[in-house]
């Protein structure tokens, strides 16, 4: 049906340039058909996801540079309202499935930095690595280094980020009998009858149970809009400082670039799509340099978010999941204190027990990629450094992971 051999899964052909568009972009009519109800679970337990523990590494960062509540909302409207945006566009004009937010660990490194840097020396290191990132994508470079990384060796890294949501899982549903059980159960009933599930996603169905076990047991926290309801943006001046500069930009950039564009762009592959890795790369340095004026760090191509997008479902209807998941992205930035502050006013039990259901097909995938080699000790240690998740030169785990298992793989 695509008109772009891309869409289809085969190879592109001989002499097209693999990042080029395809040649008809689907009507609204046409996504609105592939929008079916798995697509749209797929888009709404996405945005969830983004919507939880990624929001609360925000808020832990933001509180380690006393920034203000306006200062947060207008970081979490434009990592969700701008990205969204972003998400619609790219996911539309390549008819495949491009989910940006924001870095999860350049958020990370962002606190750690907030101890001793002023709040605009950070903004003016988000618009250096945005203008970095972007130089990087327009070279061709970032599409040349994920062709020279090893698919197993990314794939290992992917489930070693990805394997803390399992783990999760299991430690919601020894901790909250009463909420995180009944999920795992729902989720496998459903998942037990084809027929059933063909109509009802089986994470859509542990969501509803999670949701009634909540209010049952009265785990939801009150005066969760206590922060507002409509989100505030407010523009924001950068510093340029050369501490601040030294310190971030290198970091966020190898965050962005390897780290979180790897993690998208292989599960991508894996489900048999072709980002288009420098038009990735490009589109992440211009939207890092607009974003940063309202306070938000720089944006992604999202590993987790894209894996649950086309977790289930017909490979050429993934777009339309995406498009969803940017529409859901816009409300939720609109709304952001209301929405952060329902999400994150339920019980902690909840969110890792959706989340570690939502990982499990990714997860699995994740590692059967890894590990189907007969050179799998190079994988195995890319695995073991990202699960350690231990940081060195201000740069985190996954990039080392994948520094150490190629240079294992390369002496074998």
């Amino acid at each position: 049906r695509p008109a772009d051999p891309t869409a289809t899964g085969q190879p592109p052909a001989r002499g097209r340039r693999r990042d080029s568009a395809p040649v008809a972009r689907p009507s609204p009519r046409r996504v609105l058909a592939d929008l079916g109800p798995r697509e749209f679970a797929n888009a709404l337990i996405a945005l969830v996801f983004s919507a939880t523990g990624p929001v609360a590494v925000i808020l832990a960062a933001g509180g380690q540079g006393d920034l203000s509540p306006a200062q947060l909302s207008s970081w979490i409207f434009g990592v969700f309202f701008a990205n969204g945006l972003l998400t619609i566009l790219m996911s539309w004009v390549y008819r495949t499935p491009l989910a940006f937010f924001w870095t999860i660990p350049g958020t990370v490194i962002v606190g750690n930095s907030l101890g001793h840097l002023r709040w605009s020396e950070v903004l003016g290191a988000y618009v250096v690595t945005g203008v970095l990132i972007l130089l990087v994508g327009l070279t061709g470079l970032a599409r040349r280094l994920m062709d020279w990384i090893p698919m197993p060796i990314i794939m290992a890294m992917v489930a070693g980020v990805f394997l803390r949501f399992g783990l999760g899982l299991v430690e919601a549903v020894w901790a909250s009998v009463a909420v995180a059980l009944p999920m795992a159960i729902a989720f496998l009933v459903v998942g037990a009858v084809p027929r059933l599930a063909r109509v009802v996603p089986p994470i859509l169905a542990a969501m509803v149970v999670g949701i009634v076990a909540v209010v049952l047991s009265g785990g939801l926290s009150r005066g969760v809009l206590d922060d507002g309801l409509i989100a505030a943006p407010m523009l924001q001046a950068p510093e340029f400082t050369l501490r601040a500069i030294a310190e971030l930009v290198v970091p966020l950039a190898i965050t962005v670039l390897v780290v979180q564009n790897g993690q998208g762009i292989a599960v991508l592959r894996a489900k048999g799509h072709h980002p288009p890795v420098s038009a990735c790369a490009v589109a992440c340095g211009v939207w890092s340099l607009l974003v940063s004026a309202v306070g938000a760090v720089s944006t992604c191509l999202t590993g987790p978010t894209n894996a649950l997008l086309v977790s289930s479902g017909e490979r050429d209807r993934h777009y339309a999941a995406a498009i969803a998941n940017g529409g859901l992205a816009l409300v939720v930035g609109v709304f952001s204190p209301a929405f952060v502050g329902l999400i994150l006013g339920t019980p902690a039990a909840f969110i890792a027990a959706l989340g570690g259901l939502a990982m499990l097909a990714p997860l699995q995938s994740a590692f059967v990629t890894a590990f189907r080699t007969d050179r799998a000790l190079g994988p195995l240690v890319c695995l073991l450094v990202t699960v350690a998740d231990v940081s060195l030169l201000g740069i985190s785990a996954p990039f080392w992971g994948i520094v150490l298992g190629m240079a294992v793989s390369a002496l074998l």
